[in-house]
């Protein structure tokens, strides 16, 4: 008797199991599809403040209530991210997002603590290595950008050698960088790229603030560069400090993620972004449609996730905008490459080969250079996170 009664108390409870996870599975609809996205700093980041502007873009666009967006801001690179992904998974969320790249094993641990729940994180580098079916990685080809950023920073440089206020020599950059990672390399490289196929004389140099949000540590350190004799600052930094010290000494800027002309009405030139709209569009509209996300997306311009903000004319040099449209037109077509073998020298030398990491082990294991040029952000082969981290002549960096 009381094998039966065991017996009937175990099928209850595994029906009871089983309604339980028929009920809590719900059936996702544009109506209810619920985001998290995640940020390490707030709307004062301009980095931060791309992703923030992004999605709110998308939830209007697909008639998104706010309750279905929730955006946390200031979660450290700790496990405050994975508390706040954990708690937006029990909240409710279909998806969450992350927008640090310290962000990754924590939110590598809530995916597998919930494995219904898709886990998106940028700039990320491993999630084809993890092989965690709802955990994906995602990027843009941000490089060619850069590159155009860099064509309107030369098409400067050219003006000011023009009009004698300096001479070619005298055509050097500097670059306000937050951390020496491959991520800032490979984007100081390609705007400094752009620069030089305008203006060959363009030197650069590069300080550290070992800080993606400083506005303090910004401003100083583009305060040295200019001091240092750096006739045009640019940045991979995410404050207010580097445009408003350009403003203030009359410096042309060049910045990232925003539009900052309202901090340098005078000096701004432009910024080069990653629109993050497509990318948001497509995650939800893969959840609501139950397809799979990629596990590793790279946007480019065909998907409209490479951007330039609108050009500042009172700061460009005469004729910018047509150079950028032309410059633009060969990078899509393949004409132009930016990391092109032979446009760039390392102590001397022209690179046949080079082993990157791409596998996010910090090991250089994968030859990434092919038909003369360096294959960056290749997430098909290998990853999208940038893997450039090559200091090439004409640039210097702090002493490590």
């Amino acid at each position: 008797m009381k094998k039966i009664i065991a017996l009937i108390i175990a099928i209850v409870t595994v029906f009871a199991l089983a309604a339980c996870t028929t009920t809590d599975k719900k059936d996702v609809t544009m109506d209810n599809v619920k985001i998290g996205v995640i940020c390490l700093h707030d709307e004062n980041s301009t980095y931060d403040a791309n992703f923030i502007n992004a999605v709110k873009a998308v939830q209007a666009k697909l008639g998104l209530k706010d309750e279905q967006v929730v955006i946390r801001t200031g979660v450290d690179e700790s496990d405050a991210c994975y508390k706040a992904a954990a708690d937006m998974a029990d909240s409710g969320c279909d998806i969450v997002f992350a927008d640090s790249f310290g962000h990754e094993s924590y939110m590598v641990q809530a995916a597998k603590e919930f494995p219904n729940v898709e886990f998106c994180h940028a700039t990320g580098v491993s999630a084809k290595v993890q092989n965690i079916k709802n955990f994906h990685n995602a990027f843009a080809s941000i490089y060619e950008g850069r590159f155009l950023a860099g064509i309107a920073a030369g098409m400067k440089l050219n003006e000011m050698i023009s009009s004698g206020k300096i001479t070619a020599e005298q055509a050097k950059i500097g670059y306000v960088g937050a951390h020496p990672y491959a991520e800032v390399i490979s984007g100081y490289t390609s705007f400094f790229l752009g620069a030089r196929y305008i203006c060959p004389s363009a030197t650069m140099k590069v300080v550290y603030t070992n800080s993606w949000f400083d506005i303090a540590k910004e401003k100083e350190s583009a305060e040295s560069l200019i001091k240092d004799g750096c006739v045009l600052i640019s940045q991979h930094a995410d404050s207010e400090g580097a445009p408003k010290a350009c403003q203030a000494a009359g410096v042309p800027n060049i910045a990232y993620n925003v539009d900052t002309t309202h901090l340098g009405p005078d000096t701004a030139i432009i910024s080069s972004k990653i629109n993050w709209e497509p990318y948001f569009e497509l995650i939800i509209n893969a959840v609501v449609k139950g397809e799979a996300i990629p596990t590793d997306y790279c946007g480019d311009f065909s998907t409209g996730s490479v951007a330039l903000t609108k050009l500042n004319d009172k700061a460009a040099a005469p004729g910018t905008a047509e150079k950028i449209a032309e410059i633009e037109g060969k990078l899509k077509s393949g004409e132009i490459k930016v990391f092109a073998t032979d446009s760039f020298k390392v102590k001397g030398e022209t690179l046949s080969e080079y082993k990157a990491d791409v596998d996010g082990d910090y090991k250089g294991e994968t030859n990434v250079i092919h038909d003369g040029f360096f294959d960056e952000s290749n997430a098909k082969d290998f990853r999208s996170a940038p893997y450039f981290d090559i200091i090439i002549d004409g640039i210097t960096v702090p002493e490590s």
